[in-house]
């Protein structure tokens, strides 16, 4: 999502978000499909620390105007796609099947509670950009 404009870094970074988590989200819906699969590998997206990463790059040559404001550019946002990492098989079964049902759905409503907190966030600063478009001044 270009954050020119507009839009500041911040609706670049929740909409990075948004793709990411929905992406999580449709790995572990895959992971749950395949419940009765033998020799099914559970897998999960890591993005979480290239994420950070991103966030924390100091190499910008824009200085923030907070200490809280998001230091980046938009190229460094958009490189961040995660990886997707194959899990160990834990369970013991004689199938071979390494999906666990309690720990995808702990992790699919976690994902669930990521997804709509930074839905929310994005509709906040969308309402304000759209107060200060109605606004008279």
């Amino acid at each position: 999502m270009p954050t020119d404009g507009i839009f500041d870094r911040t609706v670049g970074v929740l909409g990075k978000v948004l793709d990411l988590r929905s992406r999580s989200q449709q790995i572990t819906a895959s992971n749950l499909a395949n419940i009765d699969t033998p020799g099914y590998t559970p897998s999960r997206l890591r993005f979480e620390e290239d994420l950070q990463q991103a966030l924390g790059d100091k190499s910008t040559t824009t200085p923030t105007r907070h200490a809280k404001h998001f230091d980046i550019t938009s190229g460094s946002i958009e490189q961040v796609h995660g990886r997707v990492e194959s899990l160990a098989n834990n369970n013991g079964l004689g199938d071979q099947n390494g999906v666990d049902l309690d720990q995808e759905m702990v992790v699919q409503a976690e994902n669930q509670i990521f997804y709509e907190a930074a839905t929310q966030m994005l509709n906040k600063k969308l309402g304000l950009l759209k107060y200060v478009i109605q606004s008279d001044r």
